[in-house]
């Protein structure tokens, strides 16, 4: 599920004409929970503060990657704010997987996987 996720980010983020909601600065909406949900998710996957430091490192990465890939391209634009707000969502989704809600998750996904 978070690889899927990931490659939807990727071709969301290179693709000519992405889905667009008519809502002013919506798209760092878009930004910060495409990046938050999968630091959550693979945060739960891989406990650790390394592993997590990794993930966390890895997403911010392909988030500043993704930016200037758009800004080499004629249709797409760089965008310093959408890398911040990627970055807020990576830090986000790091918290909430600390979170009671994480918690929660990680006890589900645990009984889950024992059925």
């Amino acid at each position: 599920m978070g690889w899927g996720w990931l490659a939807l980010v990727c071709y969301g983020s290179l693709t000519p004409s992405p889905p667009q909601i008519d809502i002013s600065n919506f798209d760092k909406v878009e930004h910060f929970t495409a990046y938050a949900f999968p630091m959550f998710w693979f945060a739960l996957l891989y406990p650790g503060l390394g592993r997590r430091l990794t993930i966390a490192g890895l997403l911010v990465g392909m988030g500043v990657a993704i930016e200037f890939l758009q800004g080499m391209t004629p249709y797409r634009t760089y965008d310093t704010m959408d890398m911040l707000a990627n970055s807020t969502g990576v830090a986000i989704g790091w918290l909430l997987v600390q979170s009671r809600l994480g918690i929660w998750v990680e006890c589900v996904l645990r009984l889950a996987t024992k059925n």
